[in-house]
């Protein structure tokens, strides 16, 4: 079936679209990278995804979800939007946290199969390593700010974006509390991540303890969390916005994006044609693309109004895609 050409929403194309680079501008992917990395049962592999040419280039880190493919959970994944922030001037870094389908790693190691708390590690590694990591590729490393990194998690990424941000977890090995802070990120966002404990039915917290055992109160720094209105999954929760928690749960001064309409897959964010996508809509995904956009434009530099303008375009505004709270 073919699909329309997207045309940008009338509500957001004056301001957000044309800060936009050209969509056409060409990038460059290189990869695998892969570095040993200590307590980690298998290599870090990553793949970084860059303009083609301009400089000053901020970095983002994509965390991926926790799904049932082989490749989209991985750095293979997530292409519209590795695409869309590499062509509008970031650095995409991709780690294959140790999760993925694609390791088949052994099923009864510790923190199987979530690897929760190796997640976090692996985004502190790639900080840790950013001139080592980008001395591999090309030409690219002295076009980065190294200075400006944010991260963005969708869905099991959002729960590791989320400890990044300060959200405490307990162990439900060790009853240790664990707290992986990453003060050196300047943005974070986070996408469909798991609610609160409270919100859990018991089968998930059988099945998944870690998500029985976090703390949205320790959450400190500013978030994004972009919810789906529609993203209800009986499996781990049944209440409405469970994945919205961490906005109204923590402290920080947080933002929330709420997409109208949409399911959990967000029309498509994690791969291209994806048989995991029971929302598939190209207008979806550009549309959250062109949010996110906005605030890490907003959250990067402080005097851009992005994020405020975006707000103005989209709430009370008839047939808007979504809406955005603050707070």
């Amino acid at each position: 079936m073919l699909r329309k050409r997207f045309v940008p929403h009338p509500t957001i194309k004056i301001k957000i679209y044309n800060k936009m680079k050209n969509s056409e501008t060409p990038v460059m992917s290189y990869g695998p990278i892969v570095m040993p990395v200590a307590n980690r049962h298998i290599d870090l592999q990553m793949k970084v995804t860059a303009p083609a040419t301009g400089g000053n280039l901020p970095v983002l880190i994509l965390s991926h979800g926790h799904g049932r493919s082989n490749f989209l959970s991985s750095m293979y994944g997530y292409g519209p939007m590795t695409d869309f922030f590499s062509k509008n001037g970031f650095v995409v870094i991709q780690p294959t946290h140790q999760n993925s389908k694609l390791l088949a790693l052994d099923a009864n190691l510790p923190e199987a199969p979530l690897f929760w708390s190796s997640r976090p590690n692996d985004i502190t590694f790639i900080i840790d390593s950013l001139d080592q990591i980008l001395s591999k590729v090309p030409g690219l490393s002295n076009r980065v700010n190294k200075d400006e990194i944010s991260v963005v998690g969708h869905s099991m990424g959002g729960h590791t974006v989320s400890m990044l941000a300060g959200m405490q977890v307990t162990d439900p090995v060790t009853a240790k509390k664990v707290n992986a802070i990453e003060k050196r990120l300047k943005a974070f966002v986070m996408i469909g991540a798991p609610g609160a404990p409270a919100g859990l039915v018991q089968s998930a917290k059988e099945h998944y303890p870690v998500l029985n055992n976090a703390d949205f109160s320790t959450m400190i720094h500013p978030v994004l969390v972009v919810n789906g209105d529609k993203d209800i999954n009986p499996n781990f929760s049944e209440v409405d916005n469970w994945r919205a928690d961490g906005y109204y749960l923590s402290p920080g001064h947080n933002s929330l994006l709420t997409v109208y309409d949409a399911e959990h897959i967000f029309g498509g964010i994690s791969g291209y044609d994806s048989n995991e996508t029971t929302d598939e809509s190209p207008e979806r995904v550009e549309f959250v693309n062109q949010c996110i956009l906005a605030y890490l434009r907003s959250a990067l530099n402080p005097k851009d109004a992005s994020w405020a303008d975006a707000q103005k375009q989209l709430n009370n505004i008839p047939g808007a895609k979504g809406r955005i709270d603050n707070k």
